[in-house]
């Protein structure tokens, strides 16, 4: 059993958890075997973004049919081959950010305990790639979980929550205190999922998501000044008046449903 303090220890040896990767090793096995049963489905591939020693992978195999696992540090990557051996399991030495997904044609699920620094690019990448995924799991920091809940108004409303809004159902389906990982880090996590709630139209999510991205371009700015490098007075004009919008309002202040509309007038 990878998940527990001896082994992480034993393995580890001269080695130690890398900040800049954002490394901090699962060490509760019953944490883990619930995570990847929420997380998987016996009928598909598991994605692992990030899986270190392997305590993840370990019981994402138990409940996938397979798994592909990104890793971006060697040392992790070599110490996973050693410590599991399956023939179900393909690990790429990577980074996900760079990867090329085009190669995956059947449903998928992810998991992923993703590090503060790469969370919002990882999930951008998922969210706007060609993949078909039934599920998306991942453990973030608890801060973060509560950010991709934010609502209209709040300071963590971004173009990434409207995305998610967009795409998926939300679910927080776990708090994980930091007492279970290795080192222990400075906050504790929680488990959430997506599940998407529509199908996809790639050519519009294409056009709509990079407006949004636009409106939130400068947040202390209003959404006229955000979008008259983009488009004309006349267009900007019409945007206000079709949409019934303030004169000066800011991106946070809109909704989902204002967001299509604006990119409705947009397109005609």
């Amino acid at each position: 059993m990878i998940a527990n303090i001896a082994y992480v220890k034993s393995v580890l040896g001269d080695l130690r958890a890398k900040k800049k990767f954002g490394q901090n090793f699962l060490i509760d096995a019953n944490i883990v075997d619930k995570i990847a049963e929420k997380a998987c489905d016996p009928r598909y591939t598991t994605i692992e973004i990030g899986p270190g020693l392997g305590a993840l992978t370990e019981m994402l195999l138990k409940y996938s049919k397979s798994v592909d696992a990104y890793e971006i540090d060697k040392d992790m990557y070599e110490l996973l081959l050693q410590g599991i051996q399956d023939e179900r399991l393909q690990v790429f030495l990577t980074d996900f950010l760079d990867a090329d997904l085009s190669v995956y044609e059947e449903p998928l699920c992810v998991c992923a305990n993703l590090p503060y620094y790469v969370t919002t690019p990882i999930l951008f990448k998922l969210f706007e790639s060609d993949l078909d995924l039934k599920k998306i799991t991942v453990m973030v920091q608890k801060e973060v979980a509560d950010r991709l809940n934010a609502g209209i108004g709040s300071e963590d409303y971004s173009a990434l929550s409207v995305e998610v809004q967009y795409l998926y159902d939300v679910k927080l389906e776990m708090n994980v205190s930091r007492k279970v990982f290795y080192p222990s880090p400075n906050v504790d996590s929680a488990v959430i999922s997506f599940t998407p709630k529509r199908q996809r139209d790639r050519a519009f999510e294409q056009d709509f998501f990079q407006l949004v991205k636009n409106c939130f371009r400068m947040r202390r700015k209003t959404l006229h000044n955000n979008l008259k490098d983009l488009y004309d007075e006349a267009t900007i004009k019409r945007i206000y008046e079709e949409c019934g919008l303030k004169e000066n309002v800011r991106a946070q202040e809109l909704s989902l449903e204002d967001f299509l509309r604006i990119c409705e007038v947009v397109k005609r």
